[in-house]
């Protein structure tokens, strides 16, 4: 197996299950984007044969780490993608960001079993990483929770007899709070999230409900899925993480404590499962499990992903770049929380208006619309970050 991100909230939970069964995987490489030094000791302990950091800067510091470890290192763009093209049945790809997009790409190329906890692949370049995956015969298995969740419930029946799928949201830190106490929101506040322990970026998409916007995306390419086959629901208790309802009424649904380990166990014995000492749903404790619809007035974040996926073509491509810099904005101070939606907003509109949102055709196509994107994004941030201040 190969971890591509493995100093990442996935990769700790992902090496956490490989230390409970040393004996079943090996570890052919892994990589990060900066921290040389907590990847080469990952590296050594796991036993990995190729380490590669993001960042070339950090080359040295990797190289020192690992020396007289017999662990080869390498630096760039151009390593990453060789840890996914390494010979690996297994690849976790959980590299945040477009700088996925590559590595994960080539890990599907070569027909690897990739375990797919990285949103840009599916939101940026969906059709074109499917259908490299299909005619390569790679198999995508589904990490985030509420994907893993439809996962397994879809084993239920015949995709023909699918009505629709469900998937849950836990509304994050502000689900009860007013619109204008959500204005003010800092970035403290948005960070504490009810339930689950995730990276800075996740959790405030979470804050937004835009990662239910870009699973929304996700779930379309990932079981070809029309955007009205797809629902979402907020259930504050992160205990059902998804669910399908068939025509004949019937729904099936996954639960289970909100802990990564789990889907990533999932994925990682898939189509058998392992041992661990998972935590146990005591759902008599639990008590009572609630749900809602998502209030689109106060979490438009939700509606615009909508839109993005309706329209097609680059547009959500453009959605998850505008996403990326408006988040980077808010967490460094320089725009206000309901800065973000707008900004991703008036990106996608000053995009469609430019022509920038047609169809990649390869990956350098979807990352030419990203970038593209990103440079309107910053255009458009003085002028946003005043109206939202």
């Amino acid at each position: 197996m190969t971890i591509l991100g493995a100093t990442g909230s996935i990769g700790a939970s992902t090496i956490d299950l490989i230390r409970r069964a040393p004996t079943r995987y090996r570890v052919e490489a892994v990589s990060a984007n900066r921290n040389a030094a907590a990847l080469a000791k990952i590296a050594r302990e796991l036993g990995a044969r190729f380490a590669a950091v993001g960042d070339p800067d950090c080359y040295g510091k990797l190289k020192e780490a690992l020396a007289g470890s017999g662990v080869e290192a390498g630096a760039g763009e151009a390593a990453v993608v060789e840890a996914a093209r390494r010979p690996a049945e297994w690849v976790m790809a959980a590299i945040t960001g477009s700088a996925g997009l590559k590595p994960t790409l080539a890990a599907a190329d070569r027909g690897a079993k990739v375990a797919i906890a990285n949103k840009e692949c599916l939101v940026c370049a969906g059709m074109l990483f499917m259908r490299q995956a299909r005619m390569s015969g790679a198999t995508v298995l589904p990490v985030d929770s509420e994907h893993n969740a439809l996962f397994q419930a879809l084993a239920a029946g015949r995709r023909e007899d699918v009505r629709r799928v469900v998937l849950t949201a836990s509304g994050g830190p502000f689900r009860t709070w007013s619109s204008e106490a959500i204005r003010t929101a800092t970035r403290e506040q948005a960070l504490q999230h009810p339930n689950w322990s995730m990276g800075p970026k996740v959790t405030i998409d979470s804050a937004t409900l835009m990662n239910k916007g870009l699973e929304i995306i996700e779930a379309h390419h990932l079981f070809a899925l029309a955007p009205a086959e797809i629902d979402v629901l907020v259930h504050p208790q992160s205990i059902v993480h998804g669910f399908v309802e068939f025509r004949d009424g019937s729904i099936v649904a996954q639960l289970g404590s909100p802990d990564m380990r789990i889907p990533i166990a999932n994925c990682l014995a898939w189509p058998e499962r392992i041992d661990w000492p998972a935590p146990r749903l005591d759902l008599a404790s639990v008590g009572t499990l609630s749900f809602e619809m998502p209030d689109l007035d106060r979490f438009p974040a939700l509606l615009l992903a909508r839109q993005a996926l309706e329209a097609g073509g680059g547009a959500p491509t453009v959605l998850n770049a505008a996403n990326e810099v408006a988040v980077a904005e808010f967490l460094a101070g320089r725009l206000g929380f309901t800065g973000i939606v707008t900004l991703v907003g008036a990106t996608l509109d000053a995009a469609q208006r430019r022509g920038l949102t047609v169809e990649p055709k390869n990956i350098e196509g979807a990352l030419a619309i990203d970038h593209n994107a990103r440079s309107l994004a910053r255009d458009l941030l003085p002028e946003i970050a005043l109206k939202a201040s």
